[in-house]
């Protein structure tokens, strides 16, 4: 059942569930409006809800509102009304929602409270309560800067509220409309109240939506059920989930020509002074705008055209005089988004949330491109950070790395745009450019449909643009992915008791077999064994049965049930004894606690941008993926690891703790959700002193003291956005370092007498491996390359030798670069003119490419064939295909029609 078909069926029944006592006691009367929507008003001649396009805005230039409140204005009138009406008022949560799986950012206010898979479990830090919760959407972009309501960042008021401490839907209208009527001294008759509904993954409700002359204000959901429509049961506890818009509000009190005026304030007014456009022709546009989206226009140039001819003017017209306007309403959009984003560590990226920011970033810089703006993105971003201070005093944090970031991306953006263009011609040449192929373009090469566009004019083709595109591109990454993994049946036991917990340097334990599964799951009623989780590996170990041992080789944890797996459990449940391999567990304990110190060094180093990405945690090594927008440097990954040195140095108390969820986020913060959400009403946090907190199930050490030495070994981009570092800690470094002076000694055997080299220590072996991008134990093999042909004497440390050898090999490459030319030229003179000939010349692969192209040249209408000793072939020809001439001859190889290359055995080309 749809939503369509969810409200006719709750319709059958209105009173029980819309007819709330306000409308009881004040006499609303119920009516259907034109378009079909149920709506309930005071005014007994009103015939349509009160929504766009059934009514225009009607409060441009005439605001309904007893005065009028700037943004920050705005929310200190709603907080002030609500507190007074005993709600506590919260801060806004973060926008990037880590707390809850399969969202990338935070799009409404209820996903602040949202704890539990399917968005079924709430959890409020007061009851009831108002937030104004800043959230990011990106199912509008196209719309951002065009219709003067749409944002791609907005702050959704929440009123929340649960019975039966709190309220339900009678005192939640009461409460709406005192705020519509006596706060902003809206008259009653102007309200509209419309019926609708709200259907979520595993909940439903019904909902009010109040209108005022022509915008939605807010809407009120009483959550009431759990399932779908079509299989679903009372909620023991509903929730009121009422959302209203501080922008509308702010907008509406003003009634300026658009939201983004009476929202942006002081930001938006020194841009409007940057800007040439026609003021009179804007603010009559703008009466049409509002009502344009692109959920119900289908062709936004079109209904824009219509509006242009209403106006007298032609579409390029009506571009020309308010283009530049709507250009910087959306850079001040995209750049708050931006912003927003920064500050909760989501950076402009090609995978995931950072797909959406990137696309916004490129959309704001195509714009300024477009109108030939001169606007500073950075001083946008500081101006918001200043206006928005009282509401958000977070916010400058965003700041910090903001221009390097935007200035690496509008490079990328550049690089992207100049290969783009080449790609296009040979692109547009083969295929059409529909839609499939413009999302194709962008998604694999960052190529924006404009581009496309002009590109393929050029070239006589013409391309539509769907007015929806960026919006499609931005739905295939809102949700992450959930990956899919085979389900294995668990049989109905109580939940594993979890002996680690309790004693994380317990060795031994006792405990009884409940099942053995597909002959070689076991289930205990107790465990010490610790399962896979939170990236560290599981316990290995022993169970004993009978004085016999029986290997455990993996253990994982299923729906609070702990599965061992063992090597040939043949025994029947009883009583069995448990055994660890400690020596295992203190590997994996101490590089678990490391990766947390890295963390902790990487944001100090790099910025409050970063946040882990991921982590793997083996007893050989560990290693910590984080967001952060470019390659780290080997200055920077070398103060990160100083920083985590100094850490264990000083001895840090590493502690436990069990708080409630919201206890836990209001001491901490929400940077706890370092590993990502975590299903579970009671966190686990592991600190680092007043370093580093995090909810983390993992197993630790007593002290960093006891993770003996960290060694950062290297350091990678793994995807776009995503860095990885790599480390080694305690005995595994330990051993590295043996490895690493066994490396040192193998690096002496292979140097000339005349370089005389200094190793200090190990970390001057990983430069240079760095330096190489080499695995360390490659780089000896790495150097001995680079050492041919290299001539001359060194002394000094490994690092400057490394940059020495590669100066010198690539001397002795322009060098060889130039004897081959001279070599060629003297073959190419020796060899006889002829229409095929076929010759074995004494040099290496690329002398005879230059030699053959250096003989065609003389002889442009001839075919040419020459071969090596060591079998290496070359053909070209001015005349034929020389792919074809090897395959007559029989010589495996490939190439184009004018240069072909191949490879022989020597004996077989003697006969030629």
């Amino acid at each position: 059942m749809d939503k369509k078909n969810l409200i006719s069926e709750l319709q059958k029944n209105y009173k029980q569930y819309w007819e709330v006592e306000l409308f009881r006691e004040q006499g609303w009367i119920r009516k259907t409006c034109k378009c079909g929507k149920a709506f309930w008003t005071l005014d007994p001649d009103r015939q349509t809800c009160g929504d766009v396009p059934c009514v225009d805005y009607g409060f441009i230039q005439n605001p309904p509102t007893k005065k009028k409140l700037d943004y920050l204005e705005t929310w200190r009138e709603i907080e002030r009304f609500f507190v007074k009406n005993g709600h506590k008022s919260i801060p806004s949560y973060p926008v990037v929602c880590r707390w809850f799986p399969g969202l990338y950012f935070t799009i409404a206010s209820i996903v602040a409270f949202q704890r539990a898979g399917n968005g079924v479990t709430f959890e409020f830090p007061a009851n009831p309560l108002i937030i104004p919760q800043a959230c990011l959407r990106f199912n509008d972009i196209p719309n951002v800067g065009r219709t003067g309501k749409h944002f791609t960042n907005f702050v959704m008021i929440g009123q929340h509220s649960q019975p039966p401490e709190g309220y339900w839907k009678d005192e939640c209208i009461r409460l709406d409309y005192e705020l519509l009527t006596r706060v902003f001294g809206i008259k009653p008759e102007e309200i509209t109240w419309i019926e609708d509904a709200w259907v979520g993954p595993a909940a439903f409700g019904y909902s009010l939506e109040y209108m005022v002359r022509g915008l939605e204000l807010g809407n009120a959901v009483f959550t009431e059920f759990l399932g779908t429509p079509a299989s679903w049961k009372r909620m023991e506890r509903p929730v009121i989930d009422m959302g209203a818009g501080l922008e509308r509000f702010c907008w509406i009190s003003q009634g300026t020509p658009t939201a983004y005026e009476a929202v942006f304030g002081p930001v938006i007014q020194r841009l409007k002074k940057q800007v040439e456009y026609d003021e009179d022709v804007f603010r009559q546009y703008a009466r049409f705008a509002g009502g344009l989206n692109l959920d119900e226009v289908k062709d936004l140039e079109k209904a824009k055209a219509e509006i242009a001819k209403k106006l007298g003017l032609t579409y390029r017209e009506l571009d020309q005089k308010i283009g530049p306007i709507e250009a910087i309403f959306a850079i001040a959009d995209h750049i708050k988004s931006l912003l927003f984003a920064s500050k909760d560590g989501s950076l402009p990226s090609n995978v995931g949330g950072g797909y959406n920011l990137r696309l916004v970033l490129r959309r704001a810089i195509d714009l300024r491109e477009r109108y030939g703006l001169d606007i500073d993105f950075i001083r946008v971003a500081e101006e918001h950070a200043k206006w928005l201070k009282p509401l958000f005093p977070d916010l400058s944090e965003g700041l910090e790395g903001f221009q390097e970031v935007l200035e690496v991306e509008t490079e990328r953006y550049r690089q992207t745009k100049a290969r783009g263009k080449a790609l296009l011609e040979r692109v547009l040449k083969k295929e059409k450019p529909d839609l499939e192929l413009l999302i194709k373009l962008y998604e694999s090469h960052g190529i924006p449909p404009e581009l496309v566009k002009s590109q393929a004019e050029k070239q006589g083709i013409r391309v539509e643009i769907p007015d929806d595109f960026y919006a499609k591109v931005s739905e295939r990454h809102m949700q992450e992915r959930a990956e899919e993994e085979e389900p294995l049946e668990i049989p109905d036991l109580p939940a594993t008791g979890l002996l680690y917990y309790q004693d994380e340097w317990m060795g031994r334990f006792k405990a009884r077999v409940l099942k053995v599964l597909q002959d070689k799951i076991v289930i205990l009623d107790r465990t010490a064994f610790y399962p896979e989780g939170g990236g560290q590996e599981a316990d290995h170990g022993w169970i004993l049965v009978n004085g016999r041992k029986y290997r455990v080789y993996d253990v994982k944890k299923v729906k609070g049930i702990v599965l061992h797996f063992v090597e040939n459990p043949d025994f029947e449940p009883g009583e069995v004894e448990g055994e660890i391999d400690l020596e295992r567990r203190e590997r994996l304990r101490k590089h678990h606690t490391a990766i947390h110190l890295i963390n902790w060094a990487a944001r100090e180093v790099l910025g409050r941008h970063v946040w882990q990405a991921g982590s793997a945690k083996s007893p050989e090594k560990a290693h910590l993926d984080i967001t952060h927008f470019k390659p780290i440097t080997q200055e920077e990954l070398k103060r990160i690891s100083e920083l985590s040195n100094q850490a264990v140095q000083r001895g840090h108390e590493v502690k436990r703790l069990i708080l409630p969820r919201l206890e836990a986020e209001k001491r901490f913060g929400m940077r706890i959700y370092q590993g990502g959400a975590v299903p579970a009403k009671e966190l686990r946090l592991i600190g680092i002193d007043d370093l580093d907190w995090e909810a983390c199930g993992g197993l630790h050490c007593r002290n960093t003291s006891e993770i003996g030495r960290i060694i950062v070994i290297s350091t990678e981009r793994i995807q776009d956005g995503i860095s990885r570092i790599t480390i080694k800690a305690g005995p595994a470094a330990e051993e590295y370092l043996k490895e690493l002076e066994n490396l040192a000694e193998r690096i002496r055997e292979i140097l000339p007498e005349k370089v005389k080299l200094e190793i200090e220590g190990p970390e001057s072996l990983l430069q240079a491996s760095r330096f190489f991008s080499v695995q360390p134990e490659n780089l000896p093999e790495t150097l001995k390359k680079f050492l041919k042909g290299v001539k001359g004497s060194f002394s000094g440390n490994l690092h400057d030798f490394c940059e020495w050898v590669f100066r010198e090999w690539k001397k002795s490459r322009k060098e060889a670069e130039k004897d081959r030319e001279a070599l060629a030229e003297k073959f190419a003179r020796e060899i006889p003119a002829g229409e095929w000939v076929k010759r074995q010349v004494d040099a290496d692969r690329k002398t005879l490419i230059l030699t053959a192209a250096r003989w065609l040249e003389k002889n442009p209408r001839s075919t040419i064939l020459l071969w090596n000793p060591d079998g290496d072939v070359v053909c070209m020809s001015g005349r034929e295909d020389a792919r074809q001439v090897l395959e007559k001859l029989g010589i495996r190889g490939g190439g184009r029609k004018e240069l072909a290359q191949g490879k022989a055995e020597p004996e077989k080309l003697k006969g030629l």
